[in-house]
């Protein structure tokens, strides 16, 4: 397999080439007015997986554009890429490590390929499996009241302890889902996270939940986290003054190396491993025992077969019939060729109020690299900076900059037919689900078409491009779809820019730095000025 800088690619060239005819001062010259219709609308659309539909209508792309970018594809071997992954090779050169976070949603311990995948003589398939089981068994005993506090109360609230993955991820998918579950009857426990080493995050969640019948979720897989133990410590003074015994109150999910892994001090410890991601973990146990306590392990599987059917269609050559590809490739060329740096994702929807959030971390954790797989700078834009809001909320925020500031900003809609709780309300001759999709298709449109005026404090220039993924309702096998599409498009983004997006070294520093501050404090200071001045400034 060759790993080439996209710069070195012929598509690159004829891509250039194709751009000079769209790039204009504050807009795009694509020609909207004209080409945006019911026909070309009807003509972009792409399935997804678990009821899901893309669409490219509003991009700013024709079929020369598309052409370049199906080439890109093929060049780049971008599904050659994608199977050496699923089927176990190391992708991950910076830590030299397999990247395994589709084979948590495996068919039969395999992956979208249908292969096994063995490494050290282990079934890693077979593995993730069998921690699967065991977490769905805890979370039944936990339902069934087989499982208790240590006072013999029945569980009613679970908290997860973690940060960046261990937080963002399945707190987004909570509160995705926490709607549609009261309505089917699917909730089972409350659900509350703390992440912050701000003593107030943890300390609030304490006071909001009754300790007696709360189980605590402590989620690190180097068992090392300085955030995620410094709460733990925070929860377990807690739980002591209240008379309980945490080791009745607390499990872990982390990897079979950690110091919290086959310990006693907890309820029990579910495992994942090194070629799980943090931000790729939600398909895990670092999601599943939370949303399997939350909601039922059935409805976690739901979510994992939604996940798995987007990770085979993912493996479609043809960019027209692969959602997560077309999508990556369109992003590639607004990137690198339109030269646009941000992009909004605008859920229309107010269950997915934290997903932006998530995919924050997992486009810019993955893709904010300025070196390549050999740890070569590249001479090409990579990643860019990903922001969000749910809809209509932010048509009353930073839309004003989006419509009308100095930047273009590519935006990722997305939408459902229906609400999840199908409680509604006619107000002036339609329903409020009604108004949402009324105002996420006019937002579409303004933003593509503009609107000329004398006053050019009232002038839309328009050439905003968008895409839009929709469906009729977000459930589970909806949600494990939208998720995988987003983790599969990074990915093969990642291929296009030759990028490992894998590691996350950008956050070591940091980390670093704040121990070296910490060990300071009994000495005569860090070694460092400007390290001992803010932290005299801080009072650290």
């Amino acid at each position: 397999m060759r790993w080439t800088d996209f710069d070195k690619t012929a598509a690159y060239g004829r891509l250039q080439n194709l751009a000079s005819r769209y790039t204009g001062a504050g807009s795009l010259t694509f020609d909207y007015a004209k080409l945006l219709n019911v026909e070309r609308v009807q003509k972009s659309v792409v399935p997804l997986a678990g009821g899901l539909t893309y669409s490219w209508a509003a991009k700013a792309v024709d079929e020369p554009v598309l052409e370049a970018l199906q080439a890109l594809a093929d060049e780049q071997d971008l599904i050659g890429k994608y199977r050496l992954l699923l089927e176990g090779e190391v992708i991950n050169t910076g830590e030299k490590r397999l990247v395994l976070h589709h084979l948590l949603r495996g068919k039969d311990g395999k992956t979208a390929t249908g292969k096994a995948v063995i490494h050290g003589g282990k079934d890693l398939g077979k593995f993730y499996a069998a921690e699967l089981d065991r977490f769905s068994a805890f979370a039944a005993d936990v339902h069934s009241g087989k499982l208790r506090g240590a006072t013999g109360k029945a569980f009613t609230t679970v908290v997860q302890i973690g940060i960046g993955g261990s937080d963002l991820g399945p707190r987004a998918l909570y509160l995705a889902l926490e709607n549609w579950a009261a309505v089917e009857g699917k909730r089972r426990l409350q659900a509350k996270f703390i992440s912050n080493v701000d003593p107030d995050d943890a300390s609030q969640i304490a006071a909001s939940v009754p300790l007696e019948e709360t189980v605590f979720i402590l989620v690190s897989k180097s068992g090392t986290t300085q955030e995620t133990l410094a709460n733990e410590l925070f929860i377990k003074d807690k739980l002591q003054k209240a008379g309980l015994d945490p080791s009745k109150h607390i499990a872990a999910v982390t990897s079979e190396t950690s110091p919290l892994a086959h310990n006693p001090a907890y309820l029990d410890s579910f495992y994942i491993d090194d070629f799980i991601g943090g931000r790729y973990s939600s398909s895990s146990a670092v999601g599943g025992v939370i949303l399997s306590l939350a909601f039922g392990p059935e409805v976690f599987r739901e979510f994992l077969a939604g996940a798995y059917q987007a990770d085979t269609l993912a493996l479609e050559p043809n960019i027209l019939k692969n959602g997560a590809l077309l999508d990556a490739l369109i992003g590639v060329w607004e990137r690198n060729f339109l030269s646009l740096p941000y992009t909004a994702v605008l859920p229309y929807s107010q269950a997915l109020s934290r997903f932006p959030a998530h995919l924050q971390q997992l486009d810019m954790e993955s893709n904010g690299k300025r070196v390549n797989r050999d740890g070569s700078p590249v001479a090409y834009a990579t990643g860019p900076v990903v922001f969000g809001e749910p809809g209509t909320n932010g048509q009353h925020s930073f839309y004003q900059l989006l419509h009308q500031g100095t930047d273009v900003t590519p935006l990722q809609f997305v939408g459902f037919t229906e609400s999840q709780r199908g409680d509604d309300v006619t107000v002036d001759g339609s329903m409020s689900q009604t108004k949402l999709k009324a105002n996420l298709a006019a937002q579409i449109v303004a933003f593509a078409k503009g609107k000329g005026d004398g006053n050019r404090n009232k002038e839309f220039l328009g050439g905003r491009p968008s895409s839009l993924i929709y469906g009729k309702r977000l459930t589970p096998t909806a949600l494990g779809a939208l998720l995988a599409h987003y983790e599969n498009k990074v990915m093969f983004q990642g291929f296009v820019w030759n990028l490992n997006s894998f590691d996350q070294e950008g956050v070591q520093l940091g980390k670093i730095l704040t121990k070296q501050v910490l060990a300071a404090k009994a000495g005569s200071g860090s070694g460092d000025s400007a390290l001992d001045g803010y932290s005299r400034l801080l009072e650290v």
